[in-house]
């Protein structure tokens, strides 16, 4: 008789217990969409370049991107990777890339410090893509990624032509010097004297 009732109350306590369970988790479904809706609709979301990134953004971001990345990026490069490849990639490079990702001996453009996320300079230590395969380079230059400012050059440039940059910044650490003369900035010329007169005074100009 005992052992009935108790086993009577478990069931009934197991029953309440699933059931607030249940309709927690309904609420929690309804609330949070919710509550991240007048969350953007409050204005206190993040959206300039300059703010500080929302709570989870980048893991939400990162964890986004590698598995597209691991799911879509091609495994076999079909271009050789020589010096001839290297600087045709360096001329896509210099004419596509080099205003947000820098160039040797070239201070930064002021508008790639201005966006968010930071595009990374990346023919400077430290910011190399030497240790990822060609092909994540090639996906993103191909396809582009959303909200970062990275545009898709699948229409813009060829197949071999993604392939030849790719493959010239996966070997940017040691590239030929033929190869890091077209990704560095010449020196400024220097000023030429100004054209001294008869008497080594600056000529004047003449007036109409």
């Amino acid at each position: 008789m005992i052992d009935r009732l108790v086993s009577s109350a478990t069931t009934r306590e197991g029953g309440v217990t699933m059931k607030s369970f249940i309709a927690g988790l309904i609420v929690g479904i309804i609330l949070v969409p919710v509550a991240f809706y007048f969350y953007m609709r409050s204005g206190l979301a993040p959206v300039a370049t300059d703010a500080p990134p929302m709570p989870m953004e980048k893991f939400f971001a990162k964890t986004a991107l590698h598995a597209k990345l691991k799911e879509s990026m091609p495994r076999t490069v079909p271009v050789p990777a020589d010096d001839t490849t290297f600087l045709a990639g360096a001329q896509v490079y210099t004419h596509n890339c080099a205003r947000c990702h820098g160039r040797i001996g070239a201070p930064e453009w002021p508008g790639a410090k201005g966006m968010f996320p930071h595009p990374p300079q990346l023919l400077e230590s430290g910011h190399m893509v030497t240790d990822d395969p060609p092909g994540v380079t090639f996906w993103k230059a191909q396809n582009g990624i959303r909200l970062s400012g990275m545009p898709a050059f699948r229409g813009t440039l060829s197949t071999t032509q993604l392939w030849q940059v790719s493959l010239m910044l996966a070997n940017a650490d040691k590239l030929p010097d033929a190869v890091r003369q077209v990704l560095t900035v010449p020196p400024p010329a220097p000023p030429k004297p100004a054209k001294r007169g008869a008497k080594g005074a600056p000529a004047s100009r003449t007036k109409n």
